[in-house]
């Protein structure tokens, strides 16, 4: 997903006015609630301005959120106070992150970003500092028992979407990272295509801060072949550099307009409705496109509650756009702390309560934007490098007239199909 930076005066003077720190990514939005009850400090990360995947909107979902919590009288009566840090997409940035989230004594980490799991997860644990709903790009969000996942993160994403590609591609062909993270996805892809009897995808590494992809996007189409072949690309914000060079292959115009043409797809976070709308809406390269996600799509009645909190609360900020999927992963996470902090009834929050009733089984209501949630060791799915997967279904959409709608309503259970994949 693009990054998007503030376009107004007032977003930057409200940033500026709540002790946001321009130059390092990291602020603090202070509440105003009283009370006996002490200030609950947690913390949301996310890289900004790199040459990789962007995820601007999470911190700013969560500045948002405290402002509107804040507004309320606080959690329980506990002022939120978020502090934010730009990741950078780089191990020494998610490792600085993780440590100043111990030096100011965050109770956790909620709703953030980052590739770099060993990195961040190796200070949090030290301290004991639970990982609330992460984005669900790092393994480590699967393993270590100080996190908590609020959905099945890439994992459950690239095996529902081999399940449905399945049902209308011959052959399939996946673009996806050279990175070690990356090596992990044709299989996942597989353990989805094999569902149905299917034949394998064909593998294609990429960088994933290429400037161009016309060799792989040479090599993806050919290799679909034509009738009822697909191109899937799972390359998060680059995914749209990859098929602006698939769209700019010779032939491919002629191509799009047959109904037997190759067909694209990818998953939320490599594709979503901001980036639809940013490559021309219903005249977009993904128009047709089959889409991946973990919740309900953005239309859906269940995000009215996050949508009020974002119009009255985000002001002039553009990068909290709800149909994000970074900015609906905080608003889940947060709403998992919001339940979690109500359920202590004490007038100080740490961290080690705050792991305790999660594995004790706080079960946690998203109002239908996730299954009931809730960390038990029953609930887990167990999977080799994903044991900690509690929500293993996903949403099966479409790009129609410029919209990403559901292609079959509810969820989908990708929870055998994880397990499979070897």
């Amino acid at each position: 997903m693009t990054g998007r930076r503030l376009t107004s005066l007032l977003a930057y003077v409200t940033t500026a006015a709540t002790g946001a720190s321009l130059l390092t990514g990291c602020g603090v939005f202070p509440g105003a609630t009283g009370g006996s009850r002490e200030p609950v400090t947690v913390m949301t990360w996310a890289p900004d301005q790199t040459r990789a995947t962007n995820m601007p909107g999470m911190p700013a979902m969560a500045q948002t959120y405290a402002r509107w919590v804040n507004a309320q009288g606080g959690i329980d009566g506990h002022e939120l106070r978020v502090l934010t840090c730009n990741e950078q997409n780089t191990t020494a940035g998610a490792a600085a992150c993780a440590r100043r989230a111990v030096r100011e004594n965050a109770v956790a980490v909620v709703g953030s970003y980052s590739q770099n799991g060993r990195a961040f997860m190796a200070p949090l644990e030290a301290a004991g500092i639970p990982y609330i709903g992460g984005y669900g790009i790092a393994e480590d969000e699967f393993t270590s028992p100080l996190s908590y996942p609020v959905n099945g993160g890439v994992a459950s994403l690239v095996a529902g979407h081999g399940m449905q590609l399945a049902g209308s591609c011959d052959r399939v062909s996946l673009v996806r990272p050279d990175t070690t993270a990356g090596d992990r996805l044709p299989e996942l892809l597989d353990s989805g295509l094999h569902k149905a009897s299917h034949r394998g995808a064909v593998d294609i590494p990429a960088l994933e801060d290429a400037a161009e992809y016309t060799e792989q996007a040479d090599r993806a189409r050919s290799r679909a072949g034509g009738e009822k072949g697909c191109v899937t690309a799972v390359l998060g914000e680059r995914t749209q550099t990859f098929f602006d060079s698939f769209r700019r292959l010779p032939g491919q115009q002629e191509e799009k307009r047959d109904k037997d043409a190759v067909r694209i797809s990818s998953v939320l976070g490599s594709v979503d409705q901001p980036v639809i709308d940013r490559t021309g809406g219903p005249h977009s390269p993904f128009e047709g496109a089959f889409v991946t996600g973990w919740y309900p799509e953005a239309g859906d009645k269940s995000w009215a509650p996050m949508r009020k909190v974002i119009q009255e609360y985000a002001f002039a900020d553009n990068r909290v756009d709800p149909a994000d999927a970074g900015v609906q992963t905080t608003w889940i996470a947060y709403t998992v702390l919001k339940e979690v902090i109500e359920s202590l009834q004490q007038d100080r929050i740490t961290a080690e309560e705050i792991s305790h009733a999660l594995d004790r089984g706080e079960r946690i209501d998203t109002g239908g934007l996730t299954p009931s949630l809730r960390w038990k060791y029953e609930d887990m799915l167990g999977a080799p490098g994903f044991t900690r997967i509690v929500n293993h279904e996903v949403t099966f959409q479409v790009v129609r007239q410029g919209r990403l709608v559901a292609q079959k309503p509810g969820f989908v259970d990708v929870g055998e199909t994880v397990l499979s994949a070897p």
